[in-house]
């Protein structure tokens, strides 16, 4: 089956019954997309976990190698990772108790798709979590 994102009223309920977002290769880089879409993010009052084994901190968060080691409850797994490595980080995913696996604007892998289907995952795909939020939820936030 093609992939296919679920309708936007399913979307804007999970945004606002979400309060943890891992995000996997959010950079320290203030300079960088998933820097400036987190850091938003937490301003609408997200808690984010980075994911990302190069750094230590970021955005005031203790920065996890991999999401098998979170130990916190995620609502959203966000992706920042080329789409060439969304099977691996959709199998890590699927380690966790979080079943929303989102792969921000540009990111598409059919077999991720396929798999996280397989185990019970809400999938969105080339979608912008920011502009999302800000389109579904911008008359109550």
């Amino acid at each position: 089956m093609t992939w296919e994102n679920p309708s936007n009223e399913t979307i804007k309920e999970m945004l606002e019954s979400a309060d943890t977002i891992a995000v996997v290769g959010l950079s320290a880089n203030p300079e960088r997309t998933s820097y400036q879409i987190s850091k938003m993010m937490q301003d609408k009052g997200y808690r984010i976990i980075p994911v990302n084994p190069t750094i230590d901190e970021v955005l005031g968060e203790k920065s996890y190698d991999s999401l098998t080691e979170v130990e916190e409850h995620i609502d959203i797994i966000n992706v920042f990772r080329r789409s060439e490595f969304l099977p691996g980080v959709a199998e890590e995913a699927a380690q966790t108790d979080c079943r929303v696996f989102w792969a921000q604007q540009g990111l598409v892998s059919q077999e991720a798709y396929d798999y996280l289907k397989e185990q019970d995952f809400t999938v969105i795909m080339d979608m912008c979590i920011k502009v999302a939020h800000a389109v579904l939820l911008q008359k109550t936030n």
